[in-house]
């Protein structure tokens, strides 16, 4: 009898520890969620218009090699001719330009296959290796503190096919409306957290109040852009950034494109 009743009160005594540890990782759980909301409250992000830019509205990017749109090989080389634009050198800045993230190697081509993270090309012959298949290219003049060049020959289109048995299914067309992500991208560190660009870049369409625009959300703050300009974030903490850019027409329905939606995450530290 006696050995039951020990055996009573040290399960009792395990549940009471057992309970008392529930309630102290749920209260844990608890203050690690209010501080999160109190964080995100606190956060008050928006976007400025950046207004101040150098125009290069004559400037102007041609793709010379390759010519096919077939290949064998996965190992192809590029070569673009610029007009007007010189690759490798500073862009001029202004009070807000200035505080921006910079290449320090100056002024290049954001170069975008498959709408994936663009690669910075500072000079105007390099060589990309891709796999079989059928691949989308997007290329643009870039301001050495990664604004896009926005006219209508700063860029080129370009889809082209490797191997014996590409993929034909891609649903990608460049003579319709679309949107290109360019930046955010990356990490962020010390000052060039306190400005961060937003950007992108547009195919056959245009913004108005009451046309078209594009829907940017930023961890849980969104806006609408009805300006083709780039903007500057401001008021972002520290830590991982969520962006998603959305492609809509006057009456708020998403503009149909395979590029049209899409999320990305920076880091700021």
């Amino acid at each position: 009898m006696k050995y039951r009743i020990l055996t009573i009160y040290a399960a009792l005594a395990l549940i009471s520890f057992s309970s008392c540890k529930n309630e102290q990782k749920e209260e844990k759980e608890k203050d690690k969620t209010e501080e999160l909301s109190k964080n995100n409250a606190e956060q008050q992000i928006s976007i400025e218009p950046l207004e101040e830019s150098p125009a290069y509205k004559d400037s102007g990017l041609k793709l010379t090699f390759p010519e096919n749109n077939q290949f064998s090989k996965n190992n192809i080389a590029f070569k673009f001719e610029v007009e007007n634009y010189q690759l490798g050198v500073q862009t001029s800045k202004n009070e807000i330009t200035s505080k921006l993230a910079n290449s320090n190697k100056g002024q290049h081509i954001h170069f975008i296959v498959d709408n994936d993270p663009y690669s910075a090309h500072y000079e105007t012959e390099f060589s990309k290796d891709l796999s079989d298949g059928t691949h989308h290219i997007v290329a643009f003049l870039s301001r050495s503190y990664h604004e896009s060049v926005k006219n209508d020959q700063s860029f080129i289109t370009k889809t082209i096919k490797i191997g014996d048995n590409p993929d034909t299914r891609s649903k990608v067309d460049f003579n319709k409306p679309t949107l290109i992500y360019s930046r955010p991208k990356g990490e962020y560190v010390g000052e060039d957290t306190k400005n961060v660009l937003l950007d992108f870049f547009l195919l056959n369409t245009s913004l108005a109040e009451d046309g078209n625009y594009v829907k940017a959300t930023i961890n849980d703050s969104t806006f609408e852009i009805t300006k083709w300009q780039p903007y500057i974030i401001k008021g972002l903490s520290k830590g991982e950034v969520h962006i998603r850019l959305q492609l809509f027409d006057q009456n708020n329905q998403p503009i149909e494109g395979e590029y049209n939606d899409v999320a990305r995450s920076v880091v700021l530290k």
